[in-house]
């Protein structure tokens, strides 16, 4: 049997809207692992809130990793230990808070256990409602980062078009050492050029000594794209973005809310 990886996005691809993951694509999940298949979580998400989600969904199979912050940091969850960690420099995170500050645009970073943030707001609180992550403000991110963080992440509710023009002017100052991109149309992720979630998937595999011609990847925003494309099959959601369909090798026949990845997954085990 060829050893397959499956490297799946959370949010609106592998999780419904309720945040759930449906019995169906759990037990299809369960057999894949237990097939002997690896399967990756891979989001946008700090590390430690991918492993929130993979716990409290009791997703605690054999032969799985995490990928967080957009490929910026993969995680062994047998061996219990980080692999890969990508990170910005502090000195960057410190540019970009001091441009959003200028710009008056919400943004936060992590430290391993914490959000960083200025201040208390809209923007922060509509995050939290999925991610359980304490938050800390501070006027001051250098006083809690005691690593360089993996990314910032920039939101704006009301002002989409005020969050594009930040988009141009961080590419401006900063050329070619980020990516800058988003993971939903409030969400402007910024981490380094060096990383991203498709830099995790060859990554990985190589690190597994598996083809990336054995690899799956599934999601439906703009941060998936480079996975989508790096993956021996690329499958874009039935609800994903115009942009992802168009660069993907399948789409799902239904969205996430009703097991959109499972026939896929069948007949790749059966392959």
């Amino acid at each position: 049997m060829k050893t397959k990886i499956f490297f799946t996005d959370l949010d609106s691809t592998l999780l419904t809207r309720e945040k759930q993951v449906s019995p169906l694509t759990y037990e299809t999940l369960k057999n894949w692992t237990e097939s002997g298949h690896k399967l990756v979580l891979c989001s946008g998400r700090a590390l430690d809130s991918v492993a929130h989600v993979r716990e409290s969904l009791g997703l605690t199979f054999p032969n799985m990793y995490l990928i967080g912050c957009n490929g910026g940091e993969i995680y062994d969850c047998e061996k219990k230990e980080q692999l890969l960690r990508l990170s910005l420099s502090r000195e960057t995170a410190v540019e970009l808070f001091s441009l959003a500050k200028e710009w008056d645009i919400y943004i936060h970073t992590y430290t391993d256990t914490h959000i960083l943030t200025a201040r208390e707001c809209d923007e922060l609180t509509f995050y939290r409602r999925a991610i359980h992550t304490p938050y800390l403000l501070t006027d001051n991110i250098l006083e809690h980062l005691e690593k360089e963080p993996c990314k910032c992440l920039s939101i704006s509710l009301d002002d989409l078009q005020k969050l594009e023009n930040f988009r141009k002017v961080v590419l401006e100052k900063t050329g070619d050492k980020l990516t800058v991109l988003y993971s939903n149309p409030h969400y402007l992720e910024l981490f380094p050029a060096s990383s991203g979630k498709g830099t995790g998937l060859k990554w990985l595999c190589e690190y597994l000594n598996i083809p990336v011609a054995n690899s799956l990847a599934a999601g439906d925003e703009l941060n998936d794209i480079s996975m989508i494309e790096a993956a021996g099959l690329g499958i874009a959601m039935k609800n994903a973005r115009e942009e992802v369909k168009e660069i993907a090798d399948i789409i799902t026949g239904e969205d996430n809310n009703h097991d959109g990845l499972v026939p896929i997954l069948k007949t790749a085990m059966e392959s």
